[in-house]
């Protein structure tokens, strides 16, 4: 293919990608013993851990997030910890703190740090909106750089590390909103939308019923690690990269390149963040289809969830029922008209 990189994947990656498909397979079918529905929602959220990113998961109240994430935690054999974020929420109750402590033998005195629920694997924030802005910021430095500091200590965290945040789309006031810095941290923006009405029964018949189904470890930390780094080595061709970074760019009113819909609808656009995590979020939904290289087809299929939390629309567009969505759809019809065909 014309413009791909000329460095190819070698056998044990390739198998280690054919592994990966089959596995992926085989956790669909494990999560589908405790998750009805939401496919898209576990493809993503995996394409995000694969990708050694953060998801913001947004839904209603009862659409199963929390049960989702402690499920995938136990199908990939992680540590999992989960914080339910409140307005008295302090930072200190994430990171963790110094505790006084006597020796009853000799007496002495000592602090000894005790560490907080951010030292996990997978970390669940639910209604991450609910705390402060203060307490939301203990989180900035974890997920960016995978260590805390407390006091005089920089403590590394487990590897790999996650932040899987919960949001409420509904019951606003009184809430903290993520602001646009933070929510640039998260790889992707997960919409969890209700069941279809089979699925709804299917739940209530579940729930409803005697059960104790238990899923099978699939993938563990290390393995997780091993595909992190296969899914960097994926080639991208430069046709694929400059579709990423023109759709990126397209996003901002106030780029040359932005069309006239955008200057209108667009009051902030994505920044430089974007067109990496595009690339990189399109490159795990390759590897997890078995491909061995990322198109633009792949690209697309990420843009919304990687570009919607990053797209601001204007007032008049939220007042036409326009939403950041309807952006990103109609930039990719316009710069892909010819979006690469994978069987």
């Amino acid at each position: 293919m014309a413009g791909v990189s000329c460095w190819h994947m070698s056998d044990s990656d390739q198998e280690a990608v054919e592994k990966l498909h089959a596995v992926y397979g085989q956790m669909k079918v494990e999560l589908g013993r405790v998750i009805v529905g939401q496919d898209q929602v576990v493809e993503q959220t995996l394409m995000a851990i694969f990708c050694r990113g953060h998801a913001l998961l947004v839904g209603v109240p009862g659409l199963a997030k929390t049960l989702l994430i402690s499920t995938l935690a136990r199908t990939l054999e992680l540590s999992f910890k989960r914080i339910q974020f409140t307005p008295d929420l302090m930072p200190a109750d994430i990171t963790g703190t110094d505790v006084l402590e006597v020796n009853p033998e000799t007496g002495h005195r000592g602090f000894r740090f005790v560490p907080g629920p951010i030292f996990a694997n997978l970390v669940l924030a639910d209604e991450i909106n609910r705390t402060p802005p203060k307490t939301q910021a203990a989180l900035l430095e974890a997920m960016q750089e995978h260590h805390v500091t407390v006091g005089e200590h920089t403590l590394d965290l487990p590897k790999p590390f996650f932040v899987l945040a919960t949001q409420n789309p509904i019951e606003q006031e009184g809430t903290y909103p993520l602001p646009e810095a933070q929510l640039d941290r998260f790889l992707f923006n997960i919409i969890v939308d209700y069941p279809s009405a089979t699925e709804e029964r299917e739940i209530i018949r579940r729930v409803t019923s005697p059960s104790d189904t238990q899923v099978t470890p699939l993938l563990n930390a290390e393995e997780i690690l091993k595909i992190q780094a296969i899914v960097k080595r994926v080639p991208v061709g430069d046709h694929v990269i400059d579709f990423a970074a023109n759709l990126a760019r397209a996003t901002r009113p106030k780029d040359v390149s932005a069309p006239d819909f955008v200057k209108e609808m667009v009051a902030w656009g994505a920044g430089p963040r974007a067109g990496i995590s595009l690339i990189t979020a399109a490159k795990a939904h390759a590897v997890m289809r078995g491909r061995y290289h990322a198109t633009t087809t792949d690209v697309a299929a990420v843009a919304a969830p990687v570009l919607r939390h990053r797209v601001l629309t204007t007032f008049n567009a939220e007042a036409a029922g326009i939403t950041s969505d309807d952006v990103i759809q109609r930039l990719i019809k316009l710069l892909a008209p010819k979006v690469e065909i994978v069987l």
